[in-house]
């Protein structure tokens, strides 16, 4: 096998490869309508591609292309040596197209519509390899409609393998020429002829200038026909650019071309449609942007309200867990004169209620302050079950039904705009997010006595810091060594030595009413920034809980749809730079012209 048969094989694997890429991509499921219009262009696309393989090995599909007047008979007629059709500037509007093909060619394997053809056959060596059709043109007043020519022209583009685009020197400007040309090149290889060699001038330059930021122009052709033609019906070599044109069409054309001008137009044709894919999901994928950003926006409002409740409803025991903390703190912290403090302030209630029963005068008296008493610990009991009953309240928290429906109007409205499917967020997302909801309820509910528990004693840990507890055992020993020193000074120097008077209550009382201030003060600084923590844990706990609510997103289907959508666009960008290197692999070397870049706003030529 040689080197050239391997790199073929190679290059159609390669494109078989691109080939059932796109089919599986085309035949995903899509909620989108751009992505399901971009599917349904190229499953037609690949059906015509299909087309294409299986008239692998027939004779090349040659039409002529351009407006009228152009002469793309009498090139026909040049080209074959002969009249095959009738020549003239006007052009019947009804006029049948014409298939010109060698008495040996078999028309089943070009997969033609021949009943639609008048044919032609001509013992032409021209006509050995290809087959030429001249077609309707373009550029006809009559609108698009059944059986008219443009109809006709737009059915016959698909089976063609190359066009040869004839012009003049009136008519290479045409918009309508230019506009049917662009939607035919696709899937296609092209040559240019510039026709009317007697009588124009050679514009062909200008024309290239003009042709090339659509189009691969290796030549331009400046042929007359007329000339030609008379040379063949006496027996003469055509001269001129004829020739050339002729010898073009001989060897890109020859049979053993036909596998590589057709593979091309396969990767032609696969790059129109990708490339006008591409383009229609690039201007609309900014709206499924804007669905996932309402998405994230909806999810983290309704995340933030949620907390907000959920640290509400936590927060409202917050007092019988600040209590909790600082036992935990002044247990971790050991003895001494600061936790002393902290424990008599703890417990300051207790020492109240027990000391009123010195006050008691008589045994009525003894039972009502019992009675008080056994209010107050019930009361404490309330305090815990409450306290226990919140967890289950908050673990029980469901979604507000009303804030779901507000977020699911506000993006329902980005998917009509973006082109979703409305389905998505309608119905079953909300049963499916209320039953995720029940079936981790269980799992929090386990788990939330230990978490705050947790809490407590990772608050307690952080607050008996040996920095924490330097400073305010600091802070409170030095009133104490402060008011030591004054009583110490005052009865061994000043009365023993200086002869001064021991200081009275005058002093010890305001000196005991500062040390209750001064104890007072700092530990509402220590409890204050034990209730600062408490409140930051609770509220990640409660954040937490919510992220364990919506941990499947808030409209579950919406977001693995948006998900797929980003995973199909990368994969079609993916297979499209797949095909923009064959492409260019491909063009290498060829001497035959063809589309540069399909615009956004033309499709390529279907069946």
């Amino acid at each position: 096998m040689s080197t050239d048969e391997l790199a073929h094989f190679e290059m159609l694997a390669q494109v078989d490869q691109v080939t059932v890429r796109l089919r599986r991509w085309s035949e995903r499921e899509s909620h989108w309508s751009a992505m399901n219009e971009c599917q349904a262009l190229l499953r037609r696309v690949l059906s015509r591609v299909d087309r294409l393989r299986i008239r692998l090995e027939a004779p090349l599909v040659v039409a002529t292309f351009g407006g009228t007047g152009t002469g793309k008979s009498s090139l026909v007629n040049a080209l074959v040596g002969e009249e095959c059709t009738v020549s003239g500037r006007q052009r019947p509007t009804t006029r049948q197209p014409i298939l010109i093909t060698h008495p040996k060619t078999e028309l089943e394997p070009l997969n033609l519509p021949v009943e639609e053809f008048q044919i032609v056959r001509r013992e032409a060596d021209l006509l050995r390899d290809i087959v030429i059709i001249d077609c309707p043109d373009p550029d006809t007043n009559e609108a698009e409609s059944p059986g008219s020519n443009l109809a006709r022209l737009h059915a016959l583009l698909p089976h063609c393998d190359v066009l040869i685009y004839t012009s003049t020197q009136q008519k290479y400007r045409s918009a309508r020429v230019s506009e049917e040309l662009g939607q035919a090149a696709s899937g296609c290889r092209l040559v240019f002829v510039q026709t009317h060699g007697d009588l124009d001038e050679d514009i062909r330059e200008d024309w290239r200038k003009h042709l090339q930021p659509q189009y691969e122009v290796p030549d331009v052709f400046f042929v007359d026909s007329v000339r030609g033609l008379e040379e063949q019906r006496a027996g003469q070599r055509p001269s001129g650019d004829l020739a050339r044109l002729m010898d073009l069409l001989t060897t890109q054309l020859a049979a053993s071309e036909r596998a590589r001008v057709r593979r091309a137009n396969v990767v032609d044709l696969l790059h129109a449609a990708v490339s006008r894919c591409h383009g229609l999901l690039g201007r609309e994928w900014p709206k499924v942007d804007a669905v996932e950003q309402a998405l994230a926006e909806q999810r983290g409002q309704l995340s933030r309200r949620m907390s907000e409740r959920l640290c509400k409803e936590l927060l409202g025991s917050r007092n019988l867990w600040e209590r909790r903390l600082l036992s935990a703190v002044t247990d971790t912290w050991g003895f001494s004169p600061f936790s002393s403090v902290l424990r008599f302030y703890n417990g300051l209630g207790t020492l109240l209620a027990s000391m009123s029963f010195y006050r008691a005068r008589s045994t009525a008296q003894l039972a009502l302050i019992g009675a008080m008493q056994g209010a107050r610990w019930l009361e404490g009991r309330r305090e815990e079950r409450t306290a226990e009953t919140s967890l289950q309240r908050a673990s029980a928290f469901g979604i507000d039904d009303t804030l779901l429906r507000e977020s699911e109007l506000v993006v329902e409205g980005h998917l009509v705009s973006a082109g979703l499917d409305r389905g998505l967020v309608r119905g079953n997302d909300l049963d499916q997010l209320r039953q995720q909801a029940v079936r981790v309820e269980d799992d929090f509910l386990v788990d939330a006595g230990q978490r705050v528990e947790e809490i407590i004693q990772k608050l307690a840990r952080r607050n008996s810091g040996w920095f924490t507890r330097t400073i305010y055992e600091l802070l409170f020993a030095s009133y104490l060594v402060y008011v030591l020193f004054r009583i110490g000074k005052n009865f061994f120097y000043e009365s023993f030595w200086l002869s001064e008077p021991i200081l009275s209550s005058d002093f010890y009382l305001p000196a005991l009413v500062f040390f209750a201030l001064w104890s007072g003060l700092l530990v509402m600084l220590f409890v204050r920034r034990l209730r600062r923590g408490l409140d930051q844990e609770i509220t990640e706990l409660a954040r937490e809980l919510t992220d364990v609510r919506l941990s499947h997103g808030l409209f579950p289907r919406l977001e693995e749809t948006c998900s797929d959508l980003r995973w199909q666009r990368g994969e079609l960008e993916s297979i499209h730079e797949q095909i923009v290197s064959l492409r260019q692999e491909l063009a290498t070397g060829s001497q035959l012209g063809a589309q540069v870049e399909v615009g956004t706003d033309a499709l390529p030529s279907e069946a």
